[in-house]
Formats: C-alpha cells, sequence, structure tokens
C-alpha cells in the first residue's frame, strides 16, 4: 500500500518533511522538504487517493500513563482529565484527551492543546489534503528491544525512550539534555544507557551512552516504516474525521445515484420485455391451441400439443391401404395453386385411400381445371354438390389415389 507521510511543525512557518513511501514494493516513491506549511498544496496531485498520515512534534503532546482503578470501566476513561489537572498547566477545558493503549489497569493517554490540534489540522485542509492519521512523531520511530532509539531530522532530534515516552527538540539543546538523562540512568540502573541511533549523531565516548548504530536510512523513510505500527490516532472523539468520509459520500453520490438509477431502469425493462415475451407465449399458445382443433375438430383434450400433434401426423402420414394424406396433398399442390381453389374441410378415408374435400372456387371452370390437373397426376376425382354462394363456387370433391 502506498501512502504520504508528512511531518508537519509547530508552527505553519516551519519546514514540513513528507514522503511517498510504498510499504508492499518497500520502496520510496518520492520524498522532499517544503519551506513551510503554505506549500503543502504542491503535494495534492503525490496525495491522489492515498492515505495521508501526519507527524506532529511530540514536544507540543503529552504522553503519560494513568492508573485507573481495577476493573474500571469506559466511564473511568471520562475522569482521566481530573486526575491529571495537577499534572497540566492551563485550563484542561482547553485541553484534549485522546486514548491510547491500555495494559491491565494502566491507560496510555495523549494530551493536546485543541487549539494546537486545530491549527495542524488547518494546515492541511487549507491545503486541500484529508488527513486519515495524526501521530506525535516520536511513536513513528521504532522502539528499542532495550534503551532508546535517537533520529534526526533536520534540526530536529527525536528521541523514543519506551512505548509511550519520549522527547523531541532542537538538536542543539537536546543533546545536552539527553546526556543528563543518560547520566540520571546510569546512575539508577549502574550501566549505560542503550541507544539504538539512527541518525549520524556523535555521542562522547566518556558520556554514559552506548550508541549502536543503525542503518542509515532517509530519516522520514524511516518514521513512514514506523507509522504502520503506531496503531494510535490522536483524531478521536470531536476531531474524528466525519467530514472526511462526508466529501467522500458526495464525491461519489452523483454515481452512486445514477448507478442505482442505472440498475432501477434495467430492472423496469426486464419486467416490462418478460411481460412483453409472456404475452406473446400466451397467444402462440392460443394460436396453436385454435389451428390444432382447426385441423382435428374431433380432437379430445390433450396436454402436450407437440407430442398430440406428432401422433395425429403419424397416423396421417401411415394412414391404411398405402395411401398417404400428406403425399397426396402434396402431390395436389400444384393443382390446388393453378386452379386456385381453397379447401375447406378436408377428410381422409385411410381405408379406401380417399380425400374427400369441401372447396371454395371463384368459378365452375376453376373446379373443372383442378378435375383436369389432378388426373392428370393419375388421380380419380369425383365431383359432389356444387353451389353458387356470394359470387363464388362452393363444392364437394372426392380424390382417390
Amino acid at each position: 500500500m502506498e501512502q504520504l507521510v508528512v511531518r508537519l511543525g509547530a508552527y505553519a512557518d516551519e519546514a514540513v518533511h513528507w514522503i511517498v513511501w510504498s510499504s508492499q514494493q518497500n520502496e520510496i516513491i518520492a520524498s522532499g522538504v517544503l519551506e513551510n506549511a503554505d506549500q503543502l498544496h504542491s503535494l495534492s496531485e503525490r496525495a491522489g487517493r492515498r492515505p495521508i498520515t501526519a507527524l506532529v512534534p511530540t514536544s507540543d503532546v503529552l504522553l503519560k500513563w494513568v492508573e485507573l482503578p481495577a476493573k474500571a470501566g469506559r466511564k473511568a476513561l471520562s475522569a482521566i482529565p481530573y486526575m491529571l489537572e495537577d499534572e497540566i498547566s492551563g485550563d484542561i477545558n482547553q485541553q484534549f484527551f485522546a486514548m491510547g493503549p491500555r495494559k491491565e489497569n494502566l491507560q496510555a493517554v495523549a494530551i493536546v492543546n485543541k487549539q494546537k490540534l486545530q491549527e495542524w489540522l488547518d494546515m492541511i485542509s487549507q491545503a486541500g489534503l484529508l488527513c486519515d492519521q495524526l501521530v506525535p512523531d516520536v511513536l513513528a520511530i521504532p522502539q528499542a528491544q532495550e534503551g532508546w532509539a535517537v533520529l534526526e531530522l533536520g534540526q530536529q532530534l527525536l528521541v523514543r525512550q519506551d512505548e509511550w515516552a519520549g522527547l523531541q527538540g532542537e538538536k542543539q539543546w537536546l543533546m545536552p539534555a539527553l546526556g543528563l538523562h543518560a547520566r540520571q540512568y546510569k546512575n539508577t540502573h549502574a550501566k549505560a544507557l542503550l541507544v539504538d541511533n539512527y541518525s549520524e549523531c556523535q555521542f562522547d565516548e566518556a558520556s554514559e551512552i552506548d550508541s549502536r548504530s543503525m542503518p542509515l536510512e532517509l530519516p522520514m523513510k524511516v518514521l513512514a516504516e514506523g507509522v504502520a505500527a503506531a496503531k494510535f490516532n490522536l483524531l478521536q472523539g470531536d476531531f474524528k474525521l466525519k467530514t472526511s468520509k462526508g466529501e467522500g459520500w458526495k464525491k461519489w453520490r452523483l454515481a452512486a445515484a445514477l448507478a442505482v438509477f442505472a440498475l432501477f431502469t434495467s430492472v423496469i425493462d426486464k419486467v416490462i420485455e418478460q411481460h412483453h415475451i409472456q404475452s406473446q407465449l400466451a397467444q402462440l399458445k392460443s394460436d396453436i391451441d385454435s389451428e390444432y382443433r382447426r385441423a382435428f375438430p374431433n380432437a379430445g383434450a390433450y396436454r402436450d400439443v407437440r407430442a398430440t400433434m406428432t401422433s395425429k401426423m403419424k397416423v396421417l402420414e401411415q394412414g391404411g391401404g398405402g395411401a398417404s394424406m400428406l403425399v397426396m396433398l402434396n402431390q395436389l399442390s400444384t393443382a390446388f395453386a393453378d386452379s386456385k381453389i381453397k379447401p375447406q374441410t378436408l377428410r381422409f378415408d385411410a381405408s379406401r385411400g380417399e380425400l374427400r374435400m369441401q372447396v371454395i372456387a371463384n368459378n365452375f371452370e376453376a373446379l373443372e381445371q383442378f378435375k383436369r390437373l389432378a388426373q392428370a397426376q393419375g388421380f380419380v376425382v369425383e365431383q359432389g354438390a356444387i353451389n353458387n354462394k356470394d359470387n363464388q363456387v362452393i363444392g364437394s370433391l372426392a380424390v382417390r389415389s
């Protein structure tokens, strides 16, 4: 996963370090230093859709462990500000308390001035960026298995003391402070303070610091790798970025609405199409039934029209006496076409090989023409009763093969 990590200063006019880091590829995509927070907008294209984590100076954040009563529930957390009131200078109502990890009855707390926290968020938002995570910078330094860890970032020195403690400040005054802490450590533990050194800082060999050189990497790379392990976020409670989700929803709301509309329209089209097909199918079934009844008026009820029709056709094709109704009709097709007579009813006597028809013709000559054409093909044609009706001739014919 790729992410943009920026390290903000305590104030907007301080330098801003940044890096675009790929944890999957374990590589730096881009990095640099901005002169001040006013130039953060230049990172908008680099940010893209990558998650953004902002590191803030630990000198403006107080990291504390608070001992809670045994079996204390969530309600006890609301009392933490008053438990720390004597240790915090200023009005506790102006401070924001973000809860960190908890170990049994020990609760980690990060305290930061609300106005300062809002200033950092303003730096980000005014640049058109959305920050997902805000972390005190020392918590992004890899925690040493024993002792402390030191990282140099520009003119700043970042020191991680343990899981929830650290120092940050100008190198020129923090180095002497680090030496003082080391002396106190040696007096207490009777051994030198072991330090994982991620920088080029040179410690006095005579000091109480035992420096262990770590792989020399770009400082922001070390911090970017450490952010993944820092499962803490100052953006809690009232400062939780609800607006970021709202903006994301607004961004995709139109697309989602169009997708839902398209789906709804598609469903309606499918329903209409299905209804149309069902109507056509019902009409087709009705037409088939009508044609079947007309072809076989004496047929009874049936279940499967295909099977029933096949059975009827076989009877017609395999009639007795060596004659076939379908074969006869096929052979008479030319006589029907040329004379232009139309059969109204058909009845086939298989035992006699005789086709009896009631036909309609335009005149008597058409009946005679049909008779001559049929006889020319070897059929025997007998005419029955002939009547005139509405300027047409209706007659009965018996045709034998």
